[in-house]
């Protein structure tokens, strides 16, 4: 998915915001979570995001899929390569990237953004 694409499909999620980490990384947020991050100076269609620690055993067997370097013990996948994973997947672990770090957001920030 390129860079238009992926800012375009994250911001129809609630509350999202976009902010630059680290220099060039894009990263996609909610309550001031991570859920996507990708490089804002390529668009070579990378992208890495949070998943089930059973998605990230079955995803990572996937070649052009990798344990997402600083984060993968939290179960976070590095697409290396973006046909590696076909979009609708894509748009679907996207989605459940957003929701498991919107899960694990305080109550508090929770029912904030729920107003």
């Amino acid at each position: 998915m390129k860079l238009e694409q992926l800012r375009k499909f994250c911001s129809t999620f609630p509350h999202v915001t976009e902010d630059i980490k680290w220099g060039s990384d894009l990263c996609f947020c909610i309550g001031g979570k991570m859920f996507a991050v990708t490089n804002a100076d390529t668009d070579d269609g990378t992208v890495s995001l949070k998943c089930t620690p059973e998605k990230f055993a079955e995803l990572t067997e996937i070649e052009g899929v990798i344990p997402a370097p600083y984060v993968a013990r939290y179960h976070w996948i590095a697409i290396e390569k973006p046909n590696a994973i076909a979009e609708r997947e894509l748009k679907d672990l996207i989605s459940k990237s957003y929701h498991l770090v919107f899960d694990k957001l305080p109550a508090k920030a929770r029912k904030e953004l729920t107003k």
